[in-house]
């Protein structure tokens, strides 16, 4: 059984930006490309532990299993009307008598057509059913999933998981698990009636059944190696395309796009290299599913002839014999086809799996605040990456009072961004704790601590929808007169000048806009949630000066009302903050107003002693 993925956590859209500031931390996080756990139970159980979801199909599944049996029992009774007709009329020269015996044949056959078309139709809405709720609950898992989860994780091997995988395991469900079924009794009721109708010969098709089971056996064994190496060479391909569209201006800009083909190619190269070996083992297990068959075949005929002649077998029992026989090539041949199905369907069960089995680190609590005001406290909070050996912060002591703003100042790389990430929990703290009006955020319900903190980041993330869908993302109800005041707040007022005004849909990652206009959207986003916490980490710093003095004139109304904190570069952003925390070492080191630090702590001017607004308040 997949774990219960409940109802999707829906968190800040700028929640998917990493440190921008800590590049110092990444090198201590999990690879990116993480491999093949060892799976209890192997792959098949994986496969097994999705049957849950076909369980609201389960009268129309055991209904398909009619048409399903009936088709089959059709097929072989039309061969054997064959027989009488020959045996009987024809061999009689009675003409008349072939007549009905024909007819009943086509019908039989008319039937059986009708038969498949129901199994089809009836076994569509199910399989298609089934993909669609194990993506939902896939999606929905992913959004439960920690930050560092997704740090750790290819965005194409996601991908892939979520369509190639599950078209895979949708093809099996749907096509492959039943006729396995279906050929499996075709199999063994048309040997018996093999062995019935002429042991000699009937016992020649057993026998030569053997060496391809056998070797079904070995080809499994291999086959799931290659299958997992291919589909984990496609996902990894599938991150270089995306990676490569959305970073598509970068690209142009530096006139790097060889440079990213030639790593594309390298990738094809290899999900090439791998598929043909894959086609390769495929091919020379089907050539000999093909081989055998037409062998034993031959032998039928041979045998069967010298059998009619000698008066052991009659016409009709060996034209029956031979069309009965033919009747096992396709099944035997689609065995092998449906194995190899089962194997990547088991495969990407397991791939999908270690998704949904993976448990989130970061869950919520039960408690609530009545009459939240927003009193936030950093309480010797700790943090460092998994695996890493020493932490990117640790003991921060900070406390901001309700309608306070602090702004946090430290060099590059230091853990500005990740400390506000430990406020809406993007992250979790190693030790210590982080508490709103008293309350640790870890006993919050996710929910209502994401409704209490909003956060605008340096690089914020749209997304290829409608202005107003990006801005009423964290808020849903909001009206038009508020909408119109984020906008002013955010200086964002160009989003009227566009062809559609708020209607207007966006580029993928907003790059029909500048990075400025971006920012100022995600800015009227965040002010728009109307938080009682108001996180901005470095949100103005692609503007250009006058919007910039524009926009904090109208955050300095907005943050009187909620508890602001301000990552800042510039002095002019330093401003908007009651008082200002200096991040050194890992740790606040010094806390006070601008003028005193800027006369008491040469490490807090050096900081902002090349920027030019500084210099100006220097004068």
């Amino acid at each position: 059984m997949p774990p219960d993925t409940g109802a999707t956590e829906t968190t800040d859209a700028d929640a998917d930006t990493t440190d921008t500031d800590t590049d110092t931390d990444t090198e201590s996080r999990t690879p990116r490309s993480p491999g093949p756990p060892a799976r209890p139970g192997g792959r098949a159980a994986s496969l097994w532990r999705l049957k849950s979801y076909l369980r609201p199909y389960a009268v129309r599944l055991v209904l398909i299993w009619v048409p399903a049996f009936a088709a089959v029992g059709i097929g072989i009774v039309i061969p054997l009307i064959g027989r009488e007709i020959i045996d009987g009329p024809v061999a009689r020269g009675d003409s008349t008598g072939v007549l009905p015996l024909a007819l009943l044949a086509l019908v039989l056959g008319v039937i059986e057509a009708v038969l498949v078309f129901l199994r089809r139709w009836m076994l569509a809405e199910a399989v298609l059913g089934l993909e669609t709720r194990i993506r939902d609950d896939l999606y929905a898992h992913l959004q439960r999933l920690p930050m560092g989860f997704h740090a750790a994780w290819q965005s194409g091997q996601l991908l892939s998981r979520a369509t190639t995988d599950l078209s895979a395991i949708r093809r099996f469900l749907g096509f492959g698990l039943l006729f396995l079924v279906l050929i499996a009794v075709q199999i063994v009721t048309v040997t018996g009636l093999l062995l019935h109708m002429y042991w000699p010969l009937g016992l020649l098709v057993v026998v030569s059944a053997v060496p391809i089971v056998v070797t079904s056996l070995r080809f499994e064994r291999r086959y799931i190696t290659i299958s997992r190496r291919v589909q984990d060479e496609q996902g990894d391909l599938a991150t270089v395309v995306e990676e490569s569209a959305a970073g598509i201006r970068t690209i142009k800009s530096f006139g790097r796009g060889r440079y990213v083909s030639g790593i594309f190619e390298e990738g094809a190269r290899k999900v090439y290299g791998t598929s043909m070996e894959k086609v390769g083992l495929s091919a020379r297990f089907f050539t000999f599913l093909e081989v055998i068959p037409n062998i034993t075949l031959a032998l039928v005929l041979l045998l069967g002839a010298l059998a009619v002649g000698s008066g052991t077998l009659t016409l009709g029992t060996l034209v029956a014999f031979a069309t009965l026989m033919l009747q096992l090539v396709w099944p035997i041949s689609a065995l092998g086809f449906i194995l190899t199905m089962g194997q990547e369907a088991m495969t990407a069960a397991d791939r999908v799996m270690e998704v949904l089995d993976t448990e989130p680190e970061i869950v919520g609590g039960d408690r609530a605040i009545e009459r939240p005001r927003g009193h936030l406290r950093f309480e010797g909070a700790e943090f460092r990456f998994p695996g890493a050996a020493e932490p990117v912060l640790r003991d921060v002591r900070l406390e901001v009072r309700p309608g306070e703003t602090v702004a946090v100042v430290g060099a590059t790389g230091s853990g500005k961004t990740t400390l506000v990430s430990l406020v809406p929990r993007l992250y979790d703290v190693s030790a210590g704790r982080i508490t709103i009006d008293g309350v640790d955020v870890r006993d919050l319900p996710l929910p209502t601590l994401r409704s209490l903190v909003a956060t605008a980041f340096e690089e914020p993330t749209l997304f290829s929808m409608s202005v107003r869908e990006n801005l009423t993302l964290g808020r849903h109800d909001a009206s038009e007169e508020e909408i119109t005041e984020a906008l002013r707040v955010a200086q964002a007022g160009f989003v009227y000048r566009l062809p559609w005004g708020l209607e207007t849909r966006i580029g993928e990652q907003g790059m029909s806009l500048s990075g400025g206009q971006r920012q100022r959207l995600a800015l009227a986003r965040a002010v728009l949630s109307r938080p009682r916490i108001l996180v901005l980490d470095d949100t103005l710093s692609a503007l250009d000066v006058e919007t910039e003095a524009l926009v904090e004139e109208a955050l300095r109304h907005v943050l009187r009302e909620a508890t602001g904190i301000v990552v800042a570069h510039r002095a002019s952003t330093v401003l908007l903050a009651d008082r200002v925390a200096l991040l050194l070492d890992g740790t606040i080191a010094h806390v006070g107003r601008h003028h005193e630090l800027m006369a008491s702590v040469p490490e807090y001017r050096a900081l902002l002693s090349a920027d030019q607004d500084a210099q100006e308040v220097l004068r």
